[in-house]
């Protein structure tokens, strides 16, 4: 335990320092670049004193680093910002204002990130259940027909962008077959059922693209897993093959697809930007893609910022699963 116990401590620690130089390099891309950065963060309809008034509050005038930190401690611990007519305090984590919205960039992500996390965490299931299955059964019927039709149609899925899938699924499932409503976002806390039904074809969506990717993945680490000598030892000894795959192969084939996995949740938190923008979900994919289009800079930043979070959080939590399945990590 104890081993564990530091194995996870050294992870956290990663984790922090990792997300530090993620802060540190936001900062510099967004606002150490040429150019008026004051202007380009309090929007195009701003007056000069107004662009000014932003100058101050984003410490302009100061060196590099006492502007970095200014920034720093507004996340960690908050700080105010001055609207023109009153001031508002910006509660930690405070990830900036919209100048153009005069809305605080946390409280907007807030409202967005249930949706993303709704889609992401319900495909994972769903691309992990198909995706994994699919890759276990494509080794253990290697060589043989049904083995090929699942290459096949894996390579389908990968070769399949997701608004294909998702165009399809619609027009077939809601249009012809009415079986499932037009996705239409309702918030799990007002109806559970209509949650899920909403998001059923998304879902899918999203998860069929994924899940190629998982199976092909899966097939390759399992049949490099059944070549190995003690899965020989186990055959020798006349340990079933169904017993093989589900007690001592499949572990041992876990570990990239632990990593994948981690990539896959991390980035499509706000990485299913035409996933969201195909069936209407209001999400951070597709507020961050308006706030690109608009040009507000304190909203990307943001946006930025919780992606590369959840990025380093998924691989973290990754680490930690490593550790679980194959104890020999934790000496690594």
């Amino acid at each position: 335990m104890n081993g564990f116990a530091g194995f996870v401590l050294r992870r956290a620690l990663g984790t922090v320092v990792t997300l530090f130089a993620i802060s540190v390099v936001v900062y510099l891309v967004f606002y150490a670049t040429p150019g008026n950065v004051a202007q380009i963060t309090c929007g195009p309809r701003c007056s000069p004193v107004q662009v000014h008034q932003v100058a101050q509050q984003l410490h302009l005038d100061d060196p590099l680093y006492v502007r970095y930190w200014h920034f720093l401690q507004g996340i960690l611990v908050g700080q105010d910002y001055s609207t023109g007519t009153s001031t508002a305090h910006c509660s930690a984590p405070c990830l900036g204002l919209s100048y153009q919205t005069d809305q605080q960039v946390t409280q907007l992500i807030l409202t967005k990130l249930p949706v993303s996390l709704s889609l992401v965490l319900g495909s994972m299931v769903l691309w992990l259940i198909l995706g994994v299955g699919t890759g276990v059964l494509s080794a253990w019927r290697r060589g043989r027909l049904s083995e090929r039709l699942l290459t096949g149609i894996t390579l389908t899925g990968v070769a399949t962008p997701v608004f294909v899938i998702g165009l399809i699924l619609m027009i077939i499932v809601c249009g012809q077959l009415q079986l499932l409503p037009f996705p239409q976002y309702v918030k799990f806390t007002d109806d559970p059922e209509q949650w899920a039904w909403n998001l059923l074809l998304p879902w899918l969506s999203l998860a069929l693209v994924e899940a190629a990717a998982f199976a092909r993945l899966t097939r390759a680490s399992m049949l490099e897993t059944l070549a190995e000598d003690h899965i020989r030892t186990f055959r020798a000894y006349g340990v079933g093959e169904r017993a093989i795959i589900r007690r001592h192969a499949l572990r041992g084939a876990l570990a990239p697809v632990i990593a994948l996995n981690a990539n896959n949740v991390g980035s499509a938190v706000g990485g299913a930007v035409l996933t969201e923008t195909l069936f209407g979900l209001p999400g951070i994919g597709q507020e961050l893609v308006h706030a690109v289009n608009v040009v507000d800079l304190p909203v990307v930043v943001g946006m930025v910022l919780v992606i590369g979070f959840f990025v380093v959080l998924a691989n973290a939590v990754a680490d930690v699963l490593y550790a679980v399945a194959d104890r020999r990590v934790v000496l690594a």
